[in-house]
């Protein structure tokens, strides 16, 4: 795949489902899908989650078990899981905001974008606000699966989990986050993998894509 192009790394990834337990994948190239995530882009630049890289065996064993034994968790060498923010706060928004400042400078603008931000946010329900970080996680997931497909790693998005049972094994509730999406990295095992012969299979153009001119 080396020099291939996006469209033949999109064609070559698939949501595998047998990965070689043998094969680690090497640090650079986590390094390198997780970087991917830190500069997947968020609304106002908030980044309302956190992404904890699980290798230790037992603890994704018990994911695994919280997982509907979906052996990819184990399997895999890297288990990268998705938290979100339970809700915005004033402090997490002015984290934000200090971060802005270093970067840019005190400009009059930030101060007043992001209490602009605080206004509407902070009177919401909680539930609200939770789901409205869930979907910046996952626009990171999206760059993380083009990210590991650029690198030539597989990957497997995983929504079929409990996520109390995850947020209680990884202890997020106490740092004030909530289990989004699970995404396993490893190196498919060609030999065993049901899917990896099959076409890949997605609505045809015409009916994928309204062109409005």
């Amino acid at each position: 795949m080396t020099d291939s192009t996006l469209i033949d790394q999109l064609n070559w990834r698939y949501a595998t489902k047998k990965m070689d337990p043998a094969k680690a994948v090497p640090q650079d190239k986590v390094d390198t899908i997780v970087e991917a995530i830190r500069m997947a882009p968020t609304s106002s630049g908030t980044q309302p989650f956190e992404l904890l890289v699980v290798t230790n065996p037992e603890i994704r064993a018990e994911i695994r078990k919280a997982a509907g034994d979906q052996a990819q968790i184990s399997d895999g060498s890297h288990l990268l899981v998705f938290a979100a923010w339970d809700d915005y706060t004033a402090e997490r928004i002015d984290a934000v905001t200090d971060l802005n400042v270093q970067a840019r400078g005190d400009l009059p603008m930030l101060k007043a974008y992001y209490d602009n931000l605080k206004s509407n946010y902070l009177p919401r329900d909680a539930g609200v606000n939770y789901a409205h970080a869930a979907r910046q996680a996952y626009i990171a997931l999206g760059i993380a699966l083009v990210a590991a497909a650029e690198q030539e790693v597989d990957s497997t998005p995983m929504e079929g989990f409990d996520p109390a049972k995850v947020d209680e094994i990884l202890d997020l509730k106490a740092r004030g986050l909530r289990s989004v999406v699970l995404l396993p990295l490893g190196y498919r095992d060609a030999s065993a993998d049901w899917l990896l012969p099959m076409e890949k299979v997605r609505k045809p153009l015409e009916t994928m894509v309204t062109r409005i001119g």
